[in-house]
């Protein structure tokens, strides 16, 4: 039988039954839009990533207190990181042009009537350079307010809305932890960053955030949360990470293992991008096992079309149709059902993954690698699901496929 001929009838069978025909379809259909939307998102999920470590800029190294190990088994981390340790790798490590202790705290600020529970950074005035911020009014904090513990706060752009509205801030006075605090500036908004929003923090000094707010708990100086640090070049980075590290061992006289964690932006991009990918990869898993489960309900339908046109079978093996013939036939109304199904689910998962990407910050894309593994994975399905019954139908003996209609 010509190949022509054999689509022909069997779109026409599959027409005529147009309801068996979409619910058959509808697990294909779901599993290929699912595929294409996780896969997306992920990737969107990857740009956003990439683009906001790309605002650090390209030369940032961040240094945490703690081993590895202890990073990952315990949530009170070590304070091994001080003030002093910040110093001395700005003034002694030559591929370093700035480096900016942090000690992050999360506190109740007040004005007024209006209070809000905000994140607060203690912090120096390097930091607007090593991380690349700029205040849009009033100043940021200098070497003065660290030497003499200045209450003065910088708000983000939105905490700034949220506690003033659309009055200047500038001069006001706040009260963080029931201390009194000035306002001296506004930061210029800087956005989200991995989950976290920028222009909700309110920055003090350093000096000023642990002797009146959270206090000293380190022996060896004033505790901070992490230090950032810039090199000099993107050439750079390498050396710079290798001379802090070894200068970090020397000050804290480490033999072993040792007591802080230096990353590089690459470094922290990468395990992001590899946390990402993995969740990604196994939501697109999940969404291909109802594809699984349409091959299923293709395979099912068949089988019922096999019982129900057996006379037909019998009929046409009787004028001469080889089992080949008939084994075609319903092999092409599988592989029909499955890519017709691909293509339908294709088109619902494009336009999915297109509406969460203007509608959210993830900058979703559709993958072309995407839509042909999922079409090919449906069409294989229909393939492979259509085997059984289209032998069934092949191997009908056509006096007792006559006899039993």
């Amino acid at each position: 039988m010509d190949i022509v001929e054999s689509i022909k009838m069997a779109t026409t069978t599959l027409v005529a039954n147009k309801l068996r025909s979409g619910l058959t379809m509808l697990g294909i259909i779901i599993g290929n839009a699912s595929v294409i939307a996780m896969v997306g998102i992920g990737q969107g999920a990857q740009k956003l990533a990439s683009e906001q470590f790309e605002s650090l800029g390209p030369n940032v190294l961040f240094i945490a207190p703690g081993s590895g190990e202890a990073r990952r088994s315990t949530l009170d981390l070590p304070k091994t990181l001080v003030y002093e340790d910040a110093k001395a790798i700005a003034t002694q490590v030559p591929t370093v042009s700035g480096a900016a202790p942090q000690i992050s705290s999360r506190q109740l600020i007040t004005y007024r009537s209006k209070n809000t529970n905000a994140s607060l950074t203690g912090t120096t005035p390097a930091f607007l350079t090593v991380r690349n911020f700029d205040v849009e009014k009033g100043r940021f904090i200098t070497e003065l307010d660290l030497k003499r513990n200045n209450q003065v706060t910088i708000l983000g752009s939105e905490l700034a809305e949220k506690l003033f509205g659309n009055k200047d801030p500038i001069g006001e006075q706040v009260r963080i932890k029931n201390v009194s605090f000035q306002v001296v500036g506004v930061m210029e908004s800087k956005g989200t960053f991995l989950g976290n929003n920028q222009d909700e923090i309110a920055y003090i000094p350093l000096t000023t955030m642990a002797n009146r707010l959270v206090g000293r708990t380190s022996p060896y100086g004033m505790e901070v949360s992490f230090i950032s640090v810039s090199a000099k070049s993107q050439d750079s980075v390498g050396a710079a990470k290798f001379q802090i590290e070894n200068l970090l061992r020397l000050r804290h006289k480490i033999a072993s293992e040792d007591d802080f964690v230096v990353n590089s932006q690459k470094d922290v991009l990468q395990i992001v991008n590899t946390i990402s990918g993995a969740l990604t990869l196994m939501l697109a898993a999940i969404a291909g096992i109802s594809l699984f489960v349409g091959g299923i309900g293709v395979m099912n339908i068949m089988l019922v079309s096999v019982t129900e046109r057996t006379q037909e079978i019998g009929l046409r093996k009787a004028i001469g149709a080889r089992e080949r013939d008939i084994l075609l036939q319903f092999m092409i109304e599988a592989v029909i059902l499955s890519a017709a199904g691909g293509v339908v689910g294709t088109l619902i998962g494009v336009g999915g993954t297109l509406l969460v990407g203007a509608l959210t910050p993830l900058q979703a894309g559709v993958s072309p690698a995407a839509i042909i593994l999922a079409v090919s994975v449906s069409g294989g399905i229909g393939l492979f699901f259509g085997v059984v019954p289209a032998r069934r139908a092949a191997k009908l003996d056509p006096i007792v496929a006559l006899r039993s209609a």
